[in-house]
């Protein structure tokens, strides 16, 4: 994934429509937050099972596909706002995950480590 393009081409999108003034990173996050939200909506009354074998019913799968797409396009315009660089800030991110979440102590088990 080629994110500075994608984030260029966001811009530009946003540019062609006067939209860069609505674009503030408050505005921005709420939105990423409300199509997380209907992301999440979509999962609301399925079980575990039918989460997983979301595939097998394809208006469900795309509904499902076209949220994440919002919330990674919302991302990415948030993150090209405030300047942050989001593959070294995901890399940071697992670097310190792996440090506080220790494969010793983390694997297999859903509970924090250091709340047993």
């Amino acid at each position: 994934m080629d994110i500075p393009a994608l984030q260029h081409q966001l811009r530009q999108f946003a540019d062609e429509r006067d939209w860069q003034q609505f674009h503030s990173p408050k505005n921005l996050a709420i939105a990423l937050s409300v199509e997380a939200a209907e992301l999440l909506e979509r999962f609301q009354w399925l079980t575990d099972e039918q989460s997983r074998r979301l595939a097998e019913t394809p208006p469900d799968y795309e509904a499902v596909r076209q949220e994440m797409a919002d919330v990674l396009i919302y991302l990415l315009r948030l993150a090209d706002q405030l300047g942050v660089d989001l593959e070294p800030a995901v890399r940071d991110k697992m670097r310190q995950n792996a440090e506080k979440y220790p494969v010793q102590l983390a694997k297999g088990n859903a509970t924090k480590y250091n709340r047993r």
